[in-house]
């Protein structure tokens, strides 16, 4: 298995390493700087970070059902795709509004759910149009119509200055790329025949530009843009695209290494222009890496697999009540299924990606 990691990730790896060792488990706590409050936190994106929201929309990708959702509160499935909590649930507990950041869509949304934050992301997104539109999910353009619609509501609600004041305080989260690239580009024929990897990725930076542009012009202040993970490392694709070892896809990685390159010199060039904006990059590429590299020493067993079934491929409907062979303890795997972390893998992960840049924000 061949992994690839950035030149300067070494000395972030072993100092994360002695957090670990130093904290004893691994709920790091990653501080706010002083003073600092943050009134919600509002999230855009895919399956890494959809709270339910494609629970209440027609499309395949769901999971809605066992065993998702196991570990989670009186284990229920919510329409999370994990075992238990997501990381934009990780993300709103780390910024001190709410340990569950609730689906935009859930119809048992209360008010004190809008004024604190929610997620409007759909599992199967991405930065491409085309992405969205595969699997009848909720494109980003859509996503951020609900925003538009969440800001009226709540200007309703708590009157316009207040809502203005949470528009501009909060904290955003776009987290999206990974479909893209295994499904859209990897996994058809539709845009490999007219597009090599480095027009791909420009169309997929052309779309994020537009989008972080537009949801700048809607009051957005604080955003963290999540780049895209060492897709090529998850079980789906180390089954699909792997050697007969199941080790990572190689091209889908330097895929997303090459995007993730784009993307932050991208988000600084934006921060250039407008003066007011604090876009933060979060590396998600290089912590996801360093677990599956040592997965022991964060306590995991179980690096390539995925717990539910198998763990080669069963992903949303695949991994069902009837599925065989899952595993009795999530929290030994670093994923739940063939293409999500597991809940402790998302709370290391959320941890390690704002642990230094949290600052970044204020």
């Amino acid at each position: 298995m061949k992994l690839i990691f950035s030149p300067q990730s070494l000395l972030a790896y072993s100092l994360f390493i002695l957090i670990l060792a130093i904290g004893g488990d691994y709920s790091i706590s990653v501080p706010l700087p002083s003073n600092q409050t943050v009134p919600a936190v509002i999230v855009f994106g895919d399956s890494i970070v959809d709270p339910g929201n494609n629970n209440n929309i027609k499309t395949i990708v769901k999971c809605n059902f066992p065993p998702y959702g196991r570990d989670f509160t009186a284990g229920q499935p919510t329409g999370r795709f994990g075992n238990g909590r997501v990381a934009s649930d990780v993300a709103a507990e780390i910024f001190n509004v709410k340990k569950i950041l609730p689906a935009y869509l859930d119809p048992n949304l209360q008010l004190q759910d809008l004024v604190s934050g929610v997620s409007f992301a759909s599992g199967g997104a991405g930065y491409d149009p085309l992405t969205s539109e595969l699997v009848s999910v909720i494109s980003l353009s859509d996503q951020l119509d609900l925003f538009r619609e969440y800001k009226g509501k709540l200007k309703e609600a708590i009157g316009e200055d207040k809502a203005e004041s949470i528009i501009s305080k909060s904290v955003y989260f776009v987290c999206v790329g990974s479909d893209d690239i295994a499904n859209t580009y990897f996994s058809t024929p539709l845009r490999k025949p007219h597009y090599d990897i480095q027009s791909y990725t420009d169309l997929m930076l052309n779309s994020a530009t537009t989008f972080f542009q537009e949801l700048y012009g809607e009051g957005a202040r604080r955003i963290g843009v999540v780049s895209v993970p060492a897709i090529g490392c998850v079980p789906s694709q180390r089954t699909l695209s792997g050697d007969i070892e199941r080790g990572c896809s190689d091209s889908a990685n330097q895929a997303a290494i090459l995007f993730n390159s784009k993307l932050s010199s991208q988000i600084a060039s934006i921060n250039n222009k407008f003066p007011e904006a604090r876009l933060v990059y979060l590396d998600f590429y290089n912590p996801l890496l360093f677990l599956i590299r040592d997965p022991a020493s964060y306590g995991f067993e179980e690096a390539t697999k995925g717990c539910c079934g198998t763990g080669n491929l069963e992903v949303s409907i695949l991994c069902n009540p009837y599925t065989i062979n899952s595993c009795s303890d999530a929290s030994k795997y670093i994923f739940w299924d063939s293409y999500h972390p597991s809940e402790k893998a998302y709370v290391l992960l959320v941890n390690r990606v704002l642990d230094n840049k949290i600052d970044k924000f204020f």
